[in-house]
C-alpha cells in the first residue's frame, strides 16, 4: 500500500513538472513519467483522477453552468467543423490543383477522437446511452436506485480504465518525441491527451447524474425518464 501510495504521488508530481514546463515554455519530459505510470501506484493514481477529478468537474459545471451547458458540445461542433473543412478543401486542392497537404489525411482521425469521446461525455449527462429506461421505468424506486448507482459505478470503472491505460500512451507518445504524420512540430501527444481529460469529463457527468438521482429518489420524484437524443 506505501509503495502504490508512494508511486501514484510520483506520478501526480510528474505531471506537474510537466504542466510547469508547458507554461514556461519548456520542452517537457516525459521519460520520468513513462517510468512512473508503470509503477505499483498506477491504478491509485487513476481512482483519484477518476473520483476526485469526477467531483471537481462536477462543482465546476455546478458554479458555472455556461461551462455545463457548452463544454462538450462546444468542441464536438467545433471539432465536426474543422474535420469536415479540412476534407472538404483537401479533396478540391487534389483533383483540381493536383496537390494536398500531407497532414490532410491524418489530423482529421485526431479531430475525430476529440469529438468523439467529448460526445460520450455530453450523452452520458443526457442518459442517452443504452440504459433499458423503458424496462426499469416499471421497477420500484429502490430497485431503480440500485440499477441507477450500478450504471455509476460501471461507468467510473471505465473511466479508470480508460484514463490509466489512455495516459500511459501519452508518456509513451511523449517520450518518444512522435509526431504527426505529414507535420514537422505537431506532437501526438498534444491530440491523445484529450482521451484521459475526456473521461475525467465524463466521471464528473457521472456524479452529476447521480447527485440528480439521489435528490429525486430522497423527494419522492419520478426517477426513470425516457431520454431524447440530442435533447437537453
Amino acid at each position: 500500500m506505501i509503495e502504490s501510495i508512494s508511486g501514484a504521488a510520483t506520478i501526480f508530481a510528474q505531471l506537474g513538472i510537466i504542466f510547469a514546463d508547458l507554461v514556461t515554455g519548456s520542452e517537457p519530459n516525459f521519460f520520468e513519467l513513462r517510468s512512473a505510470m508503470r509503477g505499483d501506484g498506477v491504478w491509485l493514481w487513476g481512482l483519484v483522477m477518476t473520483l476526485a477529478g469526477g467531483v471537481f468537474v462536477a462543482w465546476i459545471y455546478r458554479v458555472v453552468p455556461f461551462i455545463d451547458r457548452n463544454l462538450e458540445s462546444t468542441l464536438m461542433v467545433v471539432s465536426y467543423l474543422l474535420i469536415g473543412a479540412i476534407i472538404f478543401i483537401e479533396v478540391i486542392r487534389r483533383f483540381v490543383f493536383s496537390e494536398q497537404f500531407p497532414w490532410s489525411t491524418t489530423i482529421p482521425g485526431y479531430l475525430f477522437l476529440i469529438m468523439t469521446w467529448t460526445g460520450c461525455s455530453y450523452n452520458v449527462r443526457l442518459r442517452t446511452h443504452l440504459s433499458f429506461s423503458e424496462f426499469r421505468s416499471k421497477m420500484g424506486r429502490l430497485p431503480q436506485m440500485v440499477m441507477l448507482g450500478l450504471d455509476a459505478a460501471l461507468w467510473w470503472g471505465v473511466c479508470l480504465l480508460v484514463i490509466v491505460t489512455s495516459m500511459s500512451v501519452v508518456a509513451n507518445a511523449g517520450s518518444n518525441f512522435m509526431i504527426v504524420t505529414g507535420t514537422d512540430n505537431v506532437m501526438v501527444w498534444w491530440f491523445l491527451i484529450t482521451l484521459p481529460l475526456a473521461f475525467v469529463l465524463l466521471s464528473g457527468r457521472v456524479f452529476q447524474n447521480l447527485f440528480v438521482d439521489i435528490r429525486k429518489y430522497r423527494n419522492g420524484d419520478k426517477m426513470i425518464e425516457q431520454a431524447v437524443l440530442g435533447g437537453q
